[in-house]
């Protein structure tokens, strides 16, 4: 089948899986990433289980086309359905098109057919006439001796294999290597960062087992021990880790608190937990799922309020600094503000023409939202419509991300592009061009002008399905490293308070730590899955990454 983006994909899956009676198949469309989400983000759906809905979707859909053919076989490949095709006709046009193309391809069979018996009778005449040749030449050359015949058959088999190298040598098609070097202009500099890091020793690491299925997501609490994740077993948790839990080992018994995402049905996967976030003061968790429900949670695990207007999964959740508002971006392409001491919705958003993938906040009352139709929307509380509007990328924007002061905003795409905009104007300031595939998502140092730290450089990180994750001067819009410690691709990145470290999790089961100052990988854990998410906890002397293999690991760090 000829290749897709990513949108038709998403949809095409959506679509079917709606169609089929699934209730949680705008699941798909997160795209985490994608791959998306499948975008594949974005941060939400785990990829492994996307690939799977992607690839199970696609045969399923075309099999049904297929197969409810009665007069046709069964046993042909798939191969006659555009994606085109797939997006835009209902099944009863698709069964058309697969009927009309089979009778054609049956047609042309019917011929083939015809002229190989035509060929075969041909030849049948040609054999013949040489057996009699043959026949007539035995009888005038019975003296033949054996060696004779030997030899003669060697030279055929010569000329046989001499005419067969040089049909290959004619038919062999070359082959040319795919270019995937650096886009745009050149940079300034870019260095690869390789050494060899130091392996975190198990006993420097606390794996906290309960969950049933994957986990998509974790957050640490601004105050307190407490580490919040969340799964696709319909349950977020928060767990308490105190100080020296490492000491213990990784079968430390912990405290842990099961927050149960359901409502009474039978079909669980319409609850999985796809985000989370805590307040300021760390006493309140919020939790986004799959069956389109905000929760807001105590730290001690009660639920206070359940938040219903979305109409499709939320694939983000944030918290404003001052913690009296909540904001979710959605499956059904609209962000929702939500008072929370009111318990109700604020006002809804409805701007993009596709599924609304990340939100974040610019201050207490303003924010951006991004989404699969290529769009960024700055929006405020109180007005109609957008006060600002980006428009710039070519494919889906899977993250937005205000800088720690609020005045640059930057985003990554689908299209290979990470941008970064300014309130000012209306085009984007800084156009970043270095990875050679989608970019997942992007992070802020907690550095510069406006933070604990600013003596330092503030410096955006971009994290790629090109296994890379790639650091960007953001004053001069260059790229300043490349982090090559990946062989798949890289779906969170985080920084330590202090701005001097960073964290990165892929696909490739580990988890890296590098130094900024000294430009080099300084850590590094592997596991028994893909990496989610990676985060810091305030202190910084504490990572989590959540995995695939229903895992949460609390990491010791200490330099």
């Amino acid at each position: 089948m000829t290749s897709i983006t990513s949108v038709e994909l998403n949809y095409l899956i959506f679509r079917y899986l709606q169609e089929s009676g699934f209730t949680h198949s705008a699941f798909v469309l997160g795209y985490e990433a994608s791959i998306k989400k499948c975008s594949i983000d974005g941060n939400l759906v785990p990829p492994g289980a996307l690939i799977t809905f992607v690839k199970k979707g696609l045969q399923y859909l075309e099999m049904e086309a297929n197969l409810s053919n009665s007069d046709m076989d069964v046993d042909e490949d798939f191969s006659f359905l555009q994606p085109l095709d797939l997006i835009t006709k209902d099944v009863y046009e698709l069964r058309k098109i697969i009927k009309e193309k089979r009778k054609t391809l049956h047609k042309v069979r019917d011929k083939d057919r015809e002229l190989d018996k035509e060929d075969e009778d041909e030849h049948a005449q040609i054999r013949d006439k040489e057996r009699h040749e043959e026949e007539k030449e035995h009888n005038k050359d019975k003296e033949r001796t054996e060696k004779d015949k030997d030899g003669e058959k060697q030279l055929d088999e010569q000329q046989a294999s001499r005419k067969m190298v040089i049909d290959d040598q004619e038919n062999r098609v070359q082959v040319k290597p795919e270019n995937n070097g650096v886009l745009g202009e050149p940079m300034d500099f870019s260095t690869a960062l390789t050494s060899q890091a130091c392996d975190i020793h198990s006993s420097e690491v606390t794996i906290l087992e309960g969950h049933t299925s994957e986990v998509c997501a974790c957050a640490w609490s601004p105050a307190g021990s407490l580490l919040a994740s969340g799964s696709g077993d319909s349950t977020a948790r928060i767990w308490t880790i105190a100080d020296n839990s490492w000491r213990s080992g990784s079968s430390a018994p912990l405290n842990v608190l099961v927050l149960k995402h359901v409502r009474g049905r039978t079909n669980e996967k319409s609850e999985d937990v796809t985000k989370l976030d805590w307040n300021g003061e760390g006493t309140q968790l919020a939790t986004g799922s799959y069956d389109g429900q905000a929760r807001i949670w105590t730290a001690n695990g009660e639920l206070r309020s359940t938040l219903s207007k979305h109409k499709g999964p939320i694939f983000s959740l944030k918290w404003n600094k001052k913690g009296d508002y909540l904001l979710t971006g959605s499956c059904d392409k609209t962000a929702i503000v939500w008072d929370v001491k009111a318990e109700e919705c604020k006002q809804q958003f409805y701007f993009h023409s596709g599924p609304t993938l990340d939100v974040d906040w610019r201050n207490n009352v303003s924010f951006a939202t991004s989404s699969t139709d290529n769009m960024i929307y700055v929006c405020k509380i109180g007005e109609i419509d957008p006060i600002k509007i980006f428009a710039g990328h070519q494919g889906e924007v899977n993250c937005v991300k205000w800088d720690p002061t609020g005045s640059l905003l930057a985003s990554c795409s689908d299209d290979i592009t990470a941008k970064i905009w300014s309130m000012k104007q209306d085009k984007f300031v800084h156009d970043l061009r270095a990875h050679s595939k989608e970019i997942y998502t992007i992070r802020w140092s907690p550095t510069g002008s406006g933070t604990s730290n600013p003596n330092q450089q503030l410096v955006l990180a971009s994290a790629s399905f090109d296994s890379t994750v790639k650091l960007w001067d953001v004053e001069h819009g260059k790229l300043l490293y490349s982090l090559n410690g990946h062989r798949e691709p890289v779906y969170s990145v985080a920084f330590s308070p202090n701005g001097e470290y960073l964290a990165s999790g892929s696909l490739d089961r580990s988890m890296h730590i590098w130094s900024l100052k000294e430009g080099k990988m300084v850590k590094t854990y592997t596991g028994n899955g893909g990496v989610f998410e990676v985060c810091w906890n305030k202190e910084g002397d504490k990572i989590a990454a959540c995995f695939a293999n229903n895992v949460v690991c609390v990491l010791d760090f200490r330099m």
